[in-house]
């Protein structure tokens, strides 16, 4: 279980402008929890603050009831998978690239965290496999692609917490397609927090905290929050405009 107990936060460099105010949330153990809310509403910095880039300067943060603070680093990191929206390679290459997540794998188990994320087949076709260099931030790979290498660290590393920051938003269908068969791989058993920016993440999430200028407004599931926020409302709205923009 994380709980956030009254967290308000300033980023060191706008000491005047709280980033996070009074922030209360508790993540149950194994549940999905999705964040939405417009940008800089405070969502990224949530996911800060759990990494411990920075600490709160009020209230806190625990770990099934003992404060991250009190936790190594390295424990409290190595809790946790984090798939950003623009994955982070290296210009090694693919085996180092996944055991990334788990330096002492086997080979036998990168292959099948590959496979998991839906990443085997295009990196068989790879030159050399996966002996392949990925050339400098993975430049010979698609964005779909430098996801599933992301997301099979993250299946290799098996963490208790996994935090997404909405890792489907830049990708064409066929892509996102693989990548949320991955996820959805990934997320079974195990606590999830999600950056939404997009609502088929949001609509099969146990909790969804919907967040501006740095508040939580309102929590509840997809239906109730139809029914009681008119941000949430207007969100939704937004989304299926969007989408039906450019489906049309």
């Amino acid at each position: 279980v994380i709980t956030f107990n009254d967290v308000s936060f300033c980023y060191p460099s706008r000491p005047n402008s709280a980033a996070l105010k009074h922030i209360n949330l508790v993540i149950p153990s194994g549940k999905v929890v999705a964040l939405v809310g417009p940008s800089g509403a405070g969502k990224t910095t949530l996911f800060e603050l759990l990494q411990r880039f920075y600490d709160p300067q009020k209230g806190s943060i625990s770990f099934n009831d003992i404060d991250i603070t009190q936790l190594k680093l390295t424990n409290l990191r190595q809790a946790m998978g984090m798939v950003p929206q623009h994955p982070i390679l290296f210009s090694s290459d693919v085996w180092h690239n996944i055991r990334y997540g788990k330096p002492e794998a086997s080979n036998e188990e990168v292959v099948s965290a590959a496979k998991r994320a839906h990443a085997h087949e295009f990196i068989e076709q790879l030159p050399q496999g996966y002996a392949s260099f990925l050339g400098e931030q993975g430049v010979r790979l698609s964005g779909g692609q430098k996801q599933r290498i992301a997301l099979a660290r993250a299946i290799l590393k098996d963490p208790d917490i996994l935090l997404l920051d909405e890792a489907t938003s830049a990708l064409d269908a066929q892509s996102e397609y693989h990548v949320q068969a991955a996820l959805d791989e990934l997320m079974t058993n195990r606590t999830t927090l999600i950056i939404a920016h997009r609502l088929a993440t949001v609509i099969h999430a146990d909790l969804i905290v919907v967040m501006d200028q740095g508040k939580i407004i309102d929590t509840g599931d997809h239906d109730s929050l139809l029914k009681s926020s008119k941000l949430y409302q207007r969100l939704c709205e937004l989304q299926f405009e969007k989408a039906n923009e450019s489906n049309g």
